[in-house]
């Protein structure tokens, strides 16, 4: 912490000297503001700095050459993600993480160049970042502005903007209230995790224990119902989630929806159609010319998003939970 410690006490004496040389009869001067590492750490980013700092992304967010964007995710912001992720709290999910895997998530959040509230507005619907899951291709936010602006990440959640042009000397910071997610860092149980939307699952695939062997090496290609899926299986079902959860039955439906391998869309696209697949669960279900799925009891189930990428796979959204063959 010593690169923020400085950071600080050098914040504070510039402070400091501007109120001793001021003059109750002439007007203050106005202090410029600091670098962006300077900015975040007298904001109280306490979170952000020390990602930051243990992310060694310090000097760059100090270089007074830079121009950069960043997307300034508040303390309960991080503490939200840590906390989805069964960390206890940001502090714990900081420190459990490695240097390089938190210079990916922060990365992520930064954008290469000066970009206004007014100027994002104009950026378009997409906007490169500088992390690159594949070297050279910068990975991308979804922006959308027509109420604010919000961001999507590649878990697909949605961050707002909550307070816009906090300026820095080399560049701006926008507050936002989420973690932005990139793609290629968590695994396939984790960015479930990281998404609210697939909550149930996610406490599916705890109960079945399936949770470890899915943050395994992979890869895996996962079909995930959303929460709304679930809630309709269970009123077709005439079952409750906890019966469903205490279900001798679950695995087997979990790993229905659970194929070997890295299939994208532009892959299941070029299948001979109508294509069989072969799930972890052992049997198969069907994909038409449309990318419709038909499990084992004849239900369609409908693309929702597709390539949601992981560390160890790819996650496919559907909107209907799959039944095997009885």
């Amino acid at each position: 912490m010593k690169s923020w410690l400085k950071l600080m006490l050098a914040a504070s004496t510039a402070i400091l000297l501007t109120a001793c040389g001021s003059d109750d009869d002439d007007p203050a001067p106005v202090t410029p503001p600091g670098t962006l590492a300077e900015v975040a750490t007298s904001a109280g980013f306490n979170a952000l700095v020390a990602a930051a700092d243990k992310a060694g992304l310090v000097d760059e967010l100090s270089d007074p050459n830079a121009d950069l964007t960043v997307f300034a995710p508040t303390d309960a912001a991080f503490t939200a993600l840590a906390t989805s992720l069964g960390f206890a709290d940001a502090n714990a999910m900081v420190a459990a993480l490695d240097g390089p895997t938190l210079a990916k998530i922060l990365t992520f959040h930064v954008l290469p160049t000066n970009e206004s509230a007014a100027e994002l507005v104009a950026g378009g619907a997409s906007q490169a970042t500088l992390y690159s899951l594949t070297p050279g291709t910068p990975a991308t936010l979804a922006v959308d502005t027509a109420s604010g602006v919000k961001l999507t990440d590649a878990a697909l959640n949605q961050a707002s903007v909550t307070s816009a042009d906090v300026a820095a000397s080399n560049g701006v910071i926008h507050v936002i209230d989420k973690v932005l997610v990139p793609p290629g860092v968590l695994n396939v149980v984790q960015m479930a995790q990281s998404n609210p939307v697939f909550s149930v699952l996610v406490e599916a695939v705890v109960a079945a224990d399936l949770a470890g062997a899915l943050s395994g090496a992979g890869p895996f290609t996962v079909f995930a119902p959303t929460n709304d899926a679930f809630a309709s299986a269970l009123v077709e079902l005439s079952i409750t989630k906890d019966q469903l959860l205490a279900s001798p039955g679950l695995s087997g439906i979990l790993t229905y929806h659970v194929v070997n391998g890295d299939v994208r869309a532009a892959d299941v696209v070029a299948l001979p159609k109508p294509a069989a697949v072969t799930t972890l669960q052992g049997s198969t279900f069907s994909v038409d010319a449309n990318l419709a799925i038909t499990d084992g009891n004849a239900r369609i189930a409908m693309l929702v998003a597709t390539d949601v990428i992981a560390s160890n796979g790819v996650i496919h959204v559907i909107d209907k939970v799959l039944l095997p063959a009885p």
